[in-house]
C-alpha cells in the first residue's frame, strides 16, 4: 500500500458488521469502460468538440485520456487545439455531447449486470465509483440502475480524481468498511493506480487499453462467472 493510502486509511472508521466468517467487506466498480461500453461515446464526443475547435482528435489521444475526468481532458484539449477557453469551459462543452449520445443508453459490459445483481443478493456492499460527474451517472448507468448500489462516488465529489487513492478511499469510508478487505474492479491504468494505491484487491478488466502488471492487480478478460468465492478468496489473506 503506498504512503498516501496509508494514511488516509487510518482515518477510516471500524468495518461494518459482516455475515460471521466472511472477509470480503464490499466490492467498488468503476463504472466507463467496466460495467458500460461508453468509451466508444466519449471518444466520438472529443473527436467532435476537438474539430469544432480546428483541431483532430486521434485513436492515440483518446487512449491517453481513458478514466481520466472531464477536466484534465479539457486540458489536454486545450493544448491540442489552443482554444482560448478554460478546462471547466472545455469539459462542459464535452459533456453535453455525451450527454447527447447517452439518450439511448449505454450498452452494459457482458456480466456486468449479472455482477452487481449477485452482489446484492448476496447482501454484500456495492458502491459505484467512477470519475464521471454526478450530473451524469444515473443516465449513463441506467442499464443497471443506481439504485441497485448501496453508494456511488462521482468525480466532482473527491477533492483528487483517480488515478488518486481519494475516489476508492471516500468509497470505503463512507461504505464503514477496510479498503483492504474490498474488491475494486477496473478497466484502466488511471482506475486501477486509483483502487491499488487505495489498498483494495483490485481485478483489471482491461478494454480500450492495456494495463501493465502490478503486484495485488488480478486480470481477468471479462466479468462473465465472477463469484462470490472467487471474490472471497481474493481477500482471505488479509
Amino acid at each position: 500500500m503506498s504512503t498516501v493510502s496509508s494514511e488516509l486509511s487510518e482515518s477510516l472508521p471500524g468495518p461494518a458488521a459482516q455475515e460471521p466468517g466472511r472477509r470480503l467487506q464490499a466490492v467498488l466498480l468503476d463504472m466507463d469502460g467496466t460495467l458500460i461500453e461508453s468509451e466508444h461515446l466519449w471518444n466520438e464526443s472529443e473527436a467532435e468538440l476537438v474539430a469544432e475547435l480546428g483541431g483532430v482528435w486521434t485513436e492515440q489521444d483518446h487512449l491517453a485520456n481513458v478514466g481520466n475526468a472531464a477536466t484534465p481532458v479539457g486540458r489536454y484539449i486545450i493544448e491540442l487545439t489552443g482554444a482560448d477557453l478554460t478546462p471547466r469551459q472545455v469539459a462542459d462543452r464535452l459533456y453535453d455531447r455525451f450527454r447527447a449520445k447517452l439518450e439511448q443508453g449505454a450498452e452494459l459490459r457482458p456480466g456486468a449486470k449479472e455482477l452487481v445483481t449477485m452482489l446484492s443478493e448476496a447482501g454484500i456492499p456495492v458502491a459505484l465509483v467512477t470519475s464521471t460527474e454526478r450530473e451524469l451517472v444515473a443516465t449513463a448507468i441506467g442499464g443497471i440502475g443506481l439504485e441497485s448500489f448501496d453508494d456511488s462516488v462521482a468525480g466532482d465529489e473527491v477533492e483528487a480524481n483517480k488515478p488518486h487513492p481519494d475516489p476508492y478511499l471516500r468509497a470505503a469510508r463512507r461504505l464503514g468498511v477496510d479498503p483492504r478487505r474490498c474488491v475494486a474492479v477496473e478497466d484502466s491504468v488511471v482506475g486501477v493506480t486509483s483502487a491499488a494505491d487505495a489498498g483494495c484487491v483490485t481485478i483489471a478488466v482491461p478494454n480500450h487499453i492495456d494495463v501493465p502488471p502490478r503486484e495485488g492487480v488480478v486480470f481477468r478478460d471479462s466479468l462473465v462467472g465472477v463469484d462470490l468465492d472467487w471474490l472471497e478468496s481474493l481477500v482471505a489473506d488479509r
